[in-house]
């Protein structure tokens, strides 16, 4: 895997996909709906921008292809200004710190999709963001290829959950089950949703027997 680095680079970046099997079927297009609306307030809109500007070129060229950093730069509203500190290399450095890029042979390795965001991160989220993310999460298509997995996971993460297992707990048996850590904090958020909402139910009721 490449050393994640801040990088500075020349006038001219070699960009190369960054692959991994688990992300790149669990997670997110940088120019989709699910980044724009989540990643953008942890990336920022510099790095989000970049991201979707990687995410283009890759595609156009999936072996890689050469960035011209100062034309890249001023099409982003970034300027021109040199050193560690400018605008636009400053957005290269925080691609590299949430590993979603890279420093590779000289290079940058750039991911092709965006993990979905872990438990801390959807917790940095405004409060209304982290209810439209996990209102997402309960509405994720089931055509999904790991449709089945995840089902299953969830399932079992409810079981767990009921059974007096922590959440913390419930994410790491998951682990031991070999499902892909994207998954198992899926199953263990969506199957916390559910437990709560059991568990309000049930108070709920309680309640109206006491008034009957």
């Amino acid at each position: 895997m490449p050393t994640v680095d801040p990088l500075v680079g020349p006038s001219m970046l070699t960009i190369t996909p960054w692959p991994d099997p688990v992300i790149d079927t669990l997670g997110h297009d940088p120019r989709s709906p699910y980044v724009e609306q989540f990643w953008l307030a942890i990336l920022g809109p510099s790095t989000t921008w970049l991201l979707r500007r990687l995410a283009t070129g890759l595609e156009a060229s999936p072996a890689g292809f050469e960035l011209a950093l100062e034309d890249t730069a001023r099409s982003l509203g970034l300027g021109t200004r040199g050193g560690r500190n400018a605008p636009f290399m400053r957005s290269i450095a925080r691609a590299c710190q949430f590993a979603l890029a890279a420093h590779h042979d000289g290079g940058l390795a750039v991911r092709r999709k965006l993990p979905p965001l872990n438990r801390q991160q959807v917790g940095r989220l405004p409060l209304p963001l982290q209810r439209a993310h996990q209102a997402w999460i309960e509405r994720e298509p089931a055509h999904r290829p790991d449709a089945r997995d995840r089902r299953r996971a969830r399932h079992l993460a409810l079981s767990l959950l009921e059974l007096g297992e922590d959440v913390e707990g419930t994410e790491r048996q998951l682990g031991r089950w070999r499902f892909a850590p994207p998954i198992a904090r899926d199953a263990t958020a969506w199957a916390l949703s559910r437990h709560r909402q059991a568990l309000a139910a049930a108070d709920q009721a309680g309640d109206g027997d006491d008034a009957a």
